[in-house]
């Protein structure tokens, strides 16, 4: 623990970094790139909330539990004013839970919100029926207690509402939270002090501390506050020389291209599924919603620094916000040095002749020219297969989530992804009329009766029906497989 003088000296160190901090923004603004406009600065300055961190030891029956209840509440993202939010053991948001590759888990979900909702495990490799799709709903009142064995590498992954038709609404109301499989890869890993999680979300907060609604044209709920773990304005002292942010693009809508204010390099680490083979250096990263990616930083004694967005080319990005204002405090403990190789499963190999799969997204509610059908199986795929999938974007921004699988980006038009981007993924980001391909590996996890979702994750576009469903069955009884399912879940 810090002693009252310790204390005094980050004071004043805080103010000095203040003033600092108004020279570096501004010079970041005067030398961005052509296009983009002075960072918008938040309307409140708060500390950073770091969501309460479950990691719950074995059961006599070896398997950790982790209770989990979606209920309404009341959260103050301006001070006094309380606004009405849906949250996960909480007003709003989720714990962060962690776990490890072997962990037998068991979520019991218990709904008491006012109307039916799931929660989707994004990234998990697990069976369909444990994926907390809109097929396994939970009524109000309900209990859901899906349990599997996690058997995937190290990763970020995070959890959602995804109901047919309204997980726009659920999400906008603060259901979400992160999932950490823990790695032992020799990164920062102090969870809160150099492991730092950040769930970045855009809303509109009224003058009153509500949350709005502001449906925007093609892309629906969208807002010009941004939250970080449900912390408006939100401020972090570090304590160490090195630190990994583990961040999640939990937004409905928005696409963030972040960097630093001082335009500082920074080394990314893992992505959606997990760990790289090596850190890639960068200043830049883009993350559509749902996306993932760990970074580390580098921080100098003192030092104030600001994580922000810069606008781009596309159609639906962030509009240069401030998203975190960190200082560094005067004594920094030293931290490891970042180790230069890392364990990632490397990329996704295809076989010579594998099958390829074309999808064309079109409008805010088509793939393939066919809407959502929660009946209606549109992909058969054989248990472990590696295939080639081509997501084709024939209009405005658009991006690609599947269920249950890894996949790494062979390219985009033609050109692969930068070597922070091309670890292993299960979201990609689709930039007005581009084509990507991906190399898809599939579990062996079957059942005929249950499919998994592909989606755009812009969620409103999710919502319309721009989604699709595939099965995986044993190799070999495709072609008898059902092409229908039963509509049923766990309306318990």
């Amino acid at each position: 623990m810090r002693g009252p003088s310790q204390d005094r000296r980050l004071v004043v160190m805080r103010r000095r970094s203040l003033l600092t901090l108004a020279v570096l923004t501004g010079a970041a603004a005067a030398c961005a790139p052509t296009g983009s406009t002075e960072m918008r600065r938040p309307r409140a300055e708060n500390r950073l909330r770091i969501p309460p961190l479950r990691d719950p030891r074995p059961g006599a029956d070896g398997v950790r539990r982790f209770p989990l209840t979606l209920r309404t509440g009341h959260t103050e993202f301006l001070t006094g004013k309380p606004a009405e939010t849906w949250g996960i053991n909480g007003s709003y948001l989720g714990p962060t839970l962690r776990m490890r590759r072997g962990d037998l888990v068991a979520m019991d979900v218990r709904n008491q919100l006012p109307q039916p909702s799931t929660l989707h495990w994004h990234g998990m490799r697990l069976p369909a029926r444990m994926d907390g799709g809109p097929h396994q709903t939970i009524a109000t009142g309900g209990t859901w207690s899906p349990q599997w064995r996690v058997d995937q590498p190290a990763a970020t992954l995070w959890y959602h509402p995804h109901p047919h038709g309204e997980t726009a609404d659920h999400v906008w109301r603060g259901l979400a939270g992160m999932i950490i499989i823990a790695d032992d890869a020799g990164l920062p890993a102090r969870y809160g002090h150099d492991d730092i999680p950040l769930v970045i979300q855009d809303r509109v907060i009224g003058d009153d501390g509500e949350m709005e609604h502001d449906k925007r044209p093609t892309f629906g709920l969208m807002g010009d506050d941004i939250l970080v773990n449900g912390t408006l304005g939100a401020q972090l002292e570090v304590y160490t020389t090195l630190v990994r942010f583990r961040l999640l693009n939990g937004s409905n809508a928005r696409v963030y291209h972040l960097g630093f204010a001082d335009g500082r390099e920074f080394h990314v680490v893992a992505g959606d599924a997990g760990l790289l083979t090596a850190p890639a250096a960068t200043a830049r990263i883009t993350l559509s919603p749902g996306e993932r990616a760990e970074i580390v930083v580098a921080f100098a004694p003192g030092e104030p620094a600001v994580l922000r967005g810069f606008a781009g080319d596309d159609d639906v990005d962030d509009g240069n916000h401030q998203i975190l204002r960190i200082s560094a405090a005067a004594d920094l403990s030293r931290s490891p040095a970042l180790p230069d190789r890392l364990p990632g499963a490397g990329p996704v190999a295809v076989p010579a002749g594998a099958r390829v799969r074309r999808f064309k997204l079109s409008g805010h509610d088509e793939i393939n020219d066919r809407e959502m059908d929660m009946n209606r199986v549109d992909e058969v795929v054989p248990a472990g297969a590696r295939e080639i999938w081509e997501v084709r974007n024939a209009v405005y921004a658009h991006n690609f989530h599947i269920h249950g699988v890894d996949f790494t980006v062979l390219d985009v038009d033609g050109t692969p992804p930068p070597a922070w981007q091309a670890g292993r993924k299960d979201t990609v980001y689709l930039p007005p009329k581009k084509t990507a391909r991906l190399a898809v590996e599939f579990d062996r996890h079957t059942d005929a009766a249950t499919p998994y979702m592909y989606h755009c994750h812009i969620l409103r576009h999710e919502d319309d029906g721009m989604m699709g469903q595939f099965t995986v069955v044993p190799p070999g009884t495709e072609s008898w497989a059902p092409r229908t399912v039963s509509h049923a879940g766990h309306h318990r």
